[in-house]
């Protein structure tokens, strides 16, 4: 995907490699006393460019954490935080282990351990690289961590900038849970705004009615499908998770859904009327809008010739291979990049290391301001009305809703929908004004690309 971007770009061959590769890896295998006996875990944390600091990516927890996914997904990291404008460079993180086979203290030692181990090689440090979560991570791991680099580097100041997604309690940001789910939505809407995108989807309105298949009702998916039903008129239609599939057209009540992997681990028993065993069978269902948004790879080479979405908006990083994202350009399928769409989570990770470096949350010094000057006008309003007789009156909850000053997780939720526009536009400008540019993740690697190039051009590098 990158080879193909860069062969329409006028990039000398030595700038091209310096932007292709990762610049370091560092492995690490550390041993835990758990147990009764020493048990030894592998971790990575992979740097592809340093072009801006600090580099920023997540730290995933999976048996299936490898160096090579690691470097990849640092280099997508480099890419998204490009095309979104934040200003950092890209990085990866990974351990393996299987969370669930470990209880909460012995996770944090595992965590603490490997925290350790990154922190005292500065792979972890608020001006260099800043994690996050991911896959099989959390708020609480991210609290682990960041108290383990204060334990160790007890007079930074600016010690809890060391990591984001972070719980509200301990440095976090308002609205970082629901953000990548969030930058989803957001994604659809900027997409749904562009006429000639929507036309060369063969699809036609706005998101009101669009029936959508989510795979994976995780953090990402379960928030994608909830505010695209319960803000834009969308039918959710179809649930994929590891046990199987539920698939209604009528449309299925994600909250409920979601209270009940809660509850059980899986959707099995939640309706056998409407339960398939065979999950991998509801992407290839029928819909307006599929949103895979849990593991990579999922839409391959044995079924993108039977995807019948229109529309993929690729929620998780990298869920279409090469070789199906060939498949489905031909095929006229339209697809809305990971790089792009799931960048609502690194955007929100900027917002809040820089409240963590400013020591003062969004909102706190201007929102009562806001407030009086509302209200002033307001007053002035219906002094006038009175005055003049004029008998007017403001519609009913207008008053409360003019009113209110935007409070932390509102001007969050507004920095994230300004990104995804900006953003969007920046891609469908030269996906709709080339001849050789015939999809938005091309179009959205040529975008980041150059922003690197000019980044280390002007660097002198």
């Amino acid at each position: 995907m990158f080879n193909r971007a860069v062969g329409l770009m006028d990039l000398s061959p030595g700038l091209e490699e310096k932007i292709r590769v990762c610049n370091a890896t560092y492995t690490v295998r550390f041993g835990v006393r758990l147990r009764g006996k020493i048990q030894t875990f592998t971790g990575y944390r992979a740097v592809h460019s340093e072009h801006m600091e600090p580099v920023k990516g997540g730290i995933r927890f999976s048996l299936g954490v490898n160096q090579d996914e690691v470097e990849a997904l640092a280099a997508l990291m480099t890419y998204k935080c490009a095309l979104v404008e934040a200003p950092f460079g890209g990085s990866k993180g990974g351990l393996c282990v299987d969370p669930r086979e470990y209880d909460d203290h012995e996770m944090e030692q595992i965590t603490r351990r490997f925290a350790y181990e990154l922190i005292k090689r500065d792979l972890i440090n608020p001006s260099q690289n800043v994690p996050a979560p991911d896959m099989g991570t959390g708020e609480r791991e991210m609290a682990w961590i960041a108290d383990q680099y204060k334990r160790m580097h007890t007079t930074d100041i600016n010690g809890n900038a060391c990591v984001t997604g972070k719980p509200p309690n301990a440095g976090g940001i308002a609205g970082r849970v629901e953000a990548t789910g969030r930058g989803v939505q957001y994604a659809l809407r900027a997409f749904f705004r562009d006429d000639e995108g929507v036309k060369k989807a063969g699809m036609s309105g706005d998101l009101d009615g669009k029936r959508v298949i989510v795979q994976g009702l995780g953090n990402v998916g379960y928030h994608a499908a909830k505010f695209l039903g319960e803000e834009d008129g969308c039918k959710i239609i179809g649930i994929i998770e590891r046990d199987g599939a539920l698939f209604n057209t009528e449309g299925l009540d994600v909250e409920r859904v979601r209270e009940w992997i809660a509850k059980h681990g899986g959707i099995s028993g939640y309706s056998d009327m409407h339960h398939v065993k065979d999950g991998a069978q509801v992407l290839e269902e029928d819909c307006d809008i599929l949103i895979p948004a849990a593991l990579e790879g999922v839409i391959n080479l044995q079924n993108a010739d039977r995807i019948k979405a229109p529309l993929i908006i690729e929620a998780a990083n990298g869920p279409v291979t090469a070789g199906a994202d060939q498949v489905l350009r031909e095929k006229g399928v339209v697809m809305i990049p990971d790089m792009y769409a799931n960048a609502g989570g690194v955007t929100v990770s900027y917002f809040e290391w820089v409240k963590n470096l400013s020591h003062i949350r969004f909102g706190r010094m201007g929102r009562r301001q806001e407030e009086s000057r509302h209200q002033l006008l307001l007053d002035e309003l219906e002094r006038l009305s009175t005055d003049k007789g004029l008998g007017w009156t403001l519609s009913p909850g207008f008053k409360e809703q003019y009113l209110r000053g935007a409070g932390e997780l509102e001007l969050v939720r507004s920095g994230l929908d300004d990104t995804m526009r900006i953003a969007y536009q920046s891609m469908a400008e030269v996906w709709h004004a080339r001849d050789d540019v015939s999809d938005l993740r091309t179009a959205a690697y040529l975008v980041a690309i150059e922003k690197v190039a000019a980044s280390y051009r002007a660097k002198g590098l």
